[in-house]
């Protein structure tokens, strides 16, 4: 094996699990987010005081990590650069990312980048964080985010033709931290991400301070884009343990076959370390309950070796 070759097994897949598995956690990083695209998997993340790196795998078990994607001085924003998220549109690839407790969007060629802005500016003057793209089934963009009402509270707005600006005009708010589960630690809900299943929205979200071991991740459901949504009963569907804290603010992607629905998502660095953060992985799924209405499920968090995910 290569001398690169053994340092990304030692560095990016760095439990002794046999070939074709996995174990949690996977490597350093927050918030994170996985785009499928090309025949292999591309992982961003909350992990650098100066832009994002990027890192690539053909299975999501074993990590090359591909360097910088995004670098400050390529795009408005001097720190604090958090919570990166990729859509692909047209051939060309968005990144809307944090900084300075700002949005803003950057495009690339490549998934691997550069992700740069030909005009400097933020999505909105005013602070948001979070940002979250959803392609409804006719091709409109939207973008979820929170905003600082009192709180992290959860908004929407359409995004404009050119994909780079806002209307915010008509921004809805959606819903704020209000139930005994959200509120163990500040009030707090954020790292929105939707899911169409069978016509219906289902916009899930972390709740409670990231610090906290009680973070965690709901979700809610309208037949809108737009809401009201209902949050479902049995939140949160992911949860500490006695092995895990802080599981949160999470995406998801489907395999490259797209027969499995995988939840990616962060931990504390351990039982009593907050930071850093660590990418977990596990596999998600909608059910249906007794009274025939669709659940979703996240199978996590796992400690132990998992089956890898479909190679193209």
């Amino acid at each position: 094996m290569k001398k690169r070759e053994t340092e990304m097994v030692k560095i990016i897949n760095k439990n002794a699990v046999p070939e074709g598995m996995y174990q949690n956690p996977l490597m350093v990083g927050a918030d994170p987010f996985v785009l499928a695209h090309g025949g292999r998997y591309y992982l961003y993340a909350t992990n650098a005081d100066d832009g994002f790196r990027v890192y690539e795998s053909e299975d999501m078990a074993v990590w090359e990590d591909k360097g910088y994607c995004l670098r400050k001085g390529d795009v408005i924003g001097e720190r604090w650069f958090w919570a990166p998220e990729i859509m692909e549109k047209d051939g060309k690839f968005y990144m809307v990312y944090v900084a300075e407790e700002h949005l803003a969007v950057a495009i690339s060629e490549s998934p691997l980048g550069p992700f740069v802005q030909s005009e400097k500016r933020w999505l909105s003057e005013r602070k948001a964080i979070d940002g979250h793209f959803f392609v409804d089934d006719d091709g409109t963009v939207y973008l979820y985010y929170v905003r600082f009402d009192g709180g992290n509270v959860i908004y929407m707005a359409k995004m404009n033709d050119d994909l780079l600006s806002l209307d915010e005009n008509n921004e809805r708010f959606l819903f704020r931290a209000d139930k005994e589960w959200e509120l163990k630690d500040c009030e707090v809900v954020e790292g929105p991400f939707v899911l169409k299943h069978n016509g219906r929205y289902f916009l899930t979200y972390s709740a409670n301070h990231t610090r906290s071991e009680d973070y965690a991740i709901g979700y809610a459901v309208s037949d809108s884009p737009f809401g009201p949504f209902e949050k479902y009963e049995g939140n949160p569907i992911l949860h500490k343990t006695e092995e895990v804290n802080g599981t949160g603010h999470h995406s998801f992607v489907r395999s490259l076959d797209k027969k499995e629905l995988i939840c990616v998502y962060h931990c504390h660095h351990s039982k009593t370390e907050f930071q850093p953060r660590m990418v977990c992985i596990d596999r998600a799924e909608f059910t249906v309950d007794e009274n025939g209405c669709d659940l979703l499920v996240i199978n996590g968090p796992t400690t132990t070796p998992q089956r890898a995910f479909c190679k193209e």
